[in-house]
């Protein structure tokens, strides 16, 4: 029986030390502010945790971080997007290996790929571990948009479980839930943009992996509950409530936002992995002191704390 994920799960942020390296003590904090916070799973490696500046022994042992400080607590879903699939089925044989309840994948990146290219890219992946839980990752931000039929074609492979759309469209989301249903796949389709867990729970969804879950998790689990709940008023009124957040971390280059934002609540995120003029430092230092009035007031308004962390 695959584990397939459903409810809100946190694309984790990743804080590094003084040394770049993974800082497990605020790692182990984030871990236990989003499960105590009621994210039903965790997904780690992901896009905004910078997993692309991560070689495979960081990777890994990120992953093994991640893990360890769940304790079981919560599934933990694991990230293996590379840009070619040799690296993806390591990293994938890894997860195994240490107990990851699922691996997510979005299609190779840098480098144009089609179609073709991406199915044979999950073809492999799936055959070299057929007993671990896939989740698709629709991510057109950063790699080639997956086509509504190839959704439809890998929602066929038995270890295929979910997907993760971070389009954004919510035309896309039904056209990739309609597809799959033709065929009468029972995928997960779960949203990857944090604007629109509310309409996207109400058509059908069943949840959302977003990177503001690791932020104000709180918000999110409220939005998602309330939805299923049927107490729409308080899910769209929070749904808009966070879009000035979110629009203020996309201000700057992406993610110094979303760690500005962690930086608020509490959690030393490090230092950063890009190397930055002293305009782009000016300009974070200022997206962090309008985040901390936005997210005062946001967390007053969702009547919960500001600062989780332990402070930095």
């Amino acid at each position: 029986m695959f584990y397939k994920p459903e409810g809100i799960a946190p694309a984790m942020l990743t804080s590094f030390d003084e040394n770049g390296k993974v800082n497990e003590e605020v790692m182990g904090d984030i871990v236990d502010f989003c499960i105590d916070s009621g994210c039903k799973m965790l997904f780690t490696v992901s896009s905004v945790g910078e997993f692309v500046h991560l070689e495979i022994d960081e990777t890994c042992h990120l992953m093994d971080v991640v893990k360890k400080a769940a304790r079981g607590r919560v599934p933990v879903l694991a990230g293996v997007t590379a840009s070619h699939f040799e690296k993806s089925i390591e990293l994938a044989k890894y997860a195994r290996e240490i107990g990851m309840n699922a691996i997510v994948c979005s299609p190779p990146y840098y480098y144009t790929v089609n179609q073709d290219i991406i199915e044979r890219h999950y073809e492999l992946l799936a055959e070299a571990v057929p007993d671990m839980s896939i989740v698709m990752y629709n991510i057109p931000l950063f790699s080639t948009p997956l086509s509504y039929d190839l959704v439809k074609r890998v929602s066929m492979i038995p270890n295929v479980v979910a997907m993760k759309d971070s389009s954004g469209s919510l035309v896309d989301l039904i056209h990739f839930m309609d597809k799959t249903r033709l065929v009468g796949s029972d995928i997960n389709v779960l949203a990857g943009r944090e604007e629109i867990i509310f309409p996207a729970t109400m058509i059908g969804g069943k949840g959302a992996m977003v990177g503001t879950a690791t932020i104000f998790p709180e918000i999110h689990v409220k939005i998602y509950n309330a939805t299923l709940a049927g107490d729409y008023e308080t899910a769209r009124n929070l749904q808009f409530a966070v879009c000035l957040a979110i629009r203020t971390m996309f201000s700057v280059p992406f993610p110094l936002g979303f760690k500005a934002a962690m930086e608020v609540r509490g959690f030393n995120m490090g230092p950063q992995k890009v190397a930055l003029s002293e305009v782009d430092k000016a300009r974070a230092q200022g997206c962090k002191e309008r985040l901390y009035s936005i997210l005062s007031e946001l967390c007053e308004y969702a009547d919960i704390p500001l600062i989780r962390g332990r402070g930095i």
